[in-house]
């Protein structure tokens, strides 16, 4: 039986949940800034593959590890900041024009590297592996079925919800950007801007606790 009060509480809150400003937010927009839409699109898609790889964790409780180890936790935060350090660095040493004729270059290679970069962010936060074991749970119902088969449809219904969600900022940041990155120095101001945001997640999630 459908209960639309369920599903209406269940979408409100994956909605505010996918809005709120995160790692996976913010380098998709990062992406979309410095490559285009196009780039930025492919850079979603590489966030919510982790994400999907985040809930099938959570669906086999492998996600629990995380919560109740604070040396995994401590292990993938650590990996997960540096990481985007470096992301962060790169952006500020390519400031200017060469990431796009970059990309000119080489689209094939770009959307690959896009793709890739997206899929480690989600994978390298452990906040975001916590949170699919932590919200999942209280929307299964047992007498509903299989739990880990809930959690998996669940977790892919988050994940739709991120997708569209990110696909709508990739086209309003590409819209706003378009005329901006035809000016060298303006390219170059966004490139170091992105480049210190970056940066300033990494130092975020390395000082993060566990939830």
């Amino acid at each position: 039986m459908i209960d639309p009060v369920f599903w209406l509480v269940f979408f409100s809150a994956a909605l505010a949940l996918n809005l709120s400003p995160g790692p996976d937010l913010l380098y998709v927009i990062s992406r979309t800034l410095s490559g285009g839409r196009r780039i930025g699109m492919i850079s979603a898609c590489g966030v919510c593959s982790g994400a999907l790889v985040h809930v099938a964790f959570a669906a086999l409780g492998i996600s629990a590890i995380l919560a109740t180890s604070a040396l995994a936790f401590t292990v993938v935060k650590c990996v997960g900041a540096v990481y985007l350090l470096y992301l962060g660095y790169q952006a500020l040493r390519s400031a200017g024009g060469g990431t796009v004729l970059a990309l000119k270059a080489a689209p094939q290679a770009s959307a690959w590297k896009a793709y890739r970069q997206g899929v480690l962010v989600d994978l390298l936060n452990p906040k975001a592996a916590i949170f699919f074991m932590a919200f999942l749970p209280q929307f299964v119902r047992p007498e509903h079925g299989s739990v880990p088969l809930q959690l998996l449809v669940l977790g892919v219904l988050v994940v739709v919800v991120a997708i569209i969600i990110e696909c709508a900022v990739v086209l309003l940041a590409a819209r706003a950007t378009q005329a901006l990155r035809d000016n060298p120095a303006i390219s170059q101001w966004l490139d170091r801007a992105l480049g210190s945001m970056l940066i300033a997640l990494g130092i975020r999630l390395g000082l993060s606790e566990r939830l």
